[in-house]
């Protein structure tokens, strides 16, 4: 728990933005092949938490069995050739050969080594591994996050310019708001935000203006704002729709009224509450009217004093534990 004096501040104007959650696409991955094939398996499944190197699908690719007889038959040679130029390098030393096909034995084992390793790497670029192994390519998650896209079913015919799914690291998301060319002058980047989305209107997500759009869009007239939102509930899902209010500077002055953060505000039984710690560990409930917002600070009309300390951090725990009997009301 942790509480602070409510106090009294200027409550700065704020700026709405419709817009929609999106995922970051530096935390994203599209699922592809490297080479023509038939899917013999899929693992993936839409919704599905997976781990970097986790199987995903195998594909049937017949050219796999060529590449890794081909690497396996050029070590083979490139061994011979390196096990003849060792010979060939004690005959020159006891005189018996000459220095040209001591020569000409390591040249021909040289040649048969970059061979082998340019087949090791066709492999290694189809994520295939060594010469061990079958016709199966195992396609494997890039990254860890969730399945949020798939395009794949068993005994399809793939190619490497088609898209099986998506994974999306979820853990941080953008919220992308549209913004008007007349308001472009008063936002900046990093600037304080606050979404509302239409699923959760009562559950405002806290996060900054990390970049604004360079292009207007012809049609809306209106730049793409991008807010970060921290997600570590998942709860904000791709596509959830809602508004962001940004705060924006104000050449004009407003007289400072009684202001709370709003991580201190929850809804109880219908009405808005605060909780005020009267002592060490000793809380009471306030019910309290509220005013204007600003990203993060809601004032507050009614039922708070200035000075009060209000619990800023718990207030969700305290409400829990009030519903189930364990905390006083002061009504």
């Amino acid at each position: 728990m942790r509480s602070e004096p409510a106090k009294k501040e200027t409550l700065g104007r704020s700026l709405t933005l419709t817009g929609e959650i999106v995922a970051d696409p530096d935390r994203t991955a599209k699922i592809s092949s490297p080479i023509a094939g038939r899917l013999e398996r899929v693992a993936m499944k839409e919704g599905a938490l997976v781990k970097k190197g986790d199987v995903l699908a195998e594909l049937r690719v017949p050219d796999l069995g060529r590449v890794r007889g081909a690497l396996a038959s050029s070590t083979a040679r490139a061994k011979a050739a390196r096990a003849n130029e060792a010979r060939l390098k004690g005959l020159l030393e006891s005189k018996l050969t000459s220095e040209q096909s001591y020569l000409d034995a390591k040249g021909e084992a040289d040649a048969r080594d970059a061979e082998a390793r340019a087949l090791a790497l066709e492999l290694a670029g189809l994520g295939a591994g060594g010469a061990e192994g079958g016709v199966l390519l195992s396609l494997r998650a890039p990254l860890s996050g969730s399945v949020v896209a798939r395009d794949a079913v068993i005994g399809q015919p793939v190619s490497p310019e088609q898209v099986l799914g998506q994974i999306t690291d979820l853990g941080q998301v953008l919220f992308l708001g549209r913004v008007f060319e007349q308001d472009l002058a008063s936002l900046a980047v990093s600037a304080r935000a606050e979404v509302l989305l239409n699923a959760y209107p009562r559950t405002p997500f806290l996060g900054v203006v990390e970049g604004i759009g360079q292009k207007v869009d012809p049609g809306a007239r209106t730049v793409v704002a991008r807010i970060r939102l921290e997600n570590p509930n998942g709860v904000l899902r791709l596509g959830l729709f809602g508004k962001g209010l940004v705060a924006i500077s104000d050449p004009t002055t407003t007289d400072p009224v009684l202001v709370v953060p709003r991580s201190a505000v929850v809804e109880l039984a219908g009405k808005t509450v605060v909780f005020v710690e009267e002592r060490p560990d000793t809380f009471t409930r306030h019910d309290v009217t509220l005013g204007a917002s600003a990203p993060g600070r809601v004032q507050v009309l009614a039922g708070l004093r200035e000075g009060e300390p209000v619990v800023v951090a718990g207030a969700f725990t305290l409400k829990s534990l009030l519903l189930k009997g364990s905390l006083a009301e002061d009504d």
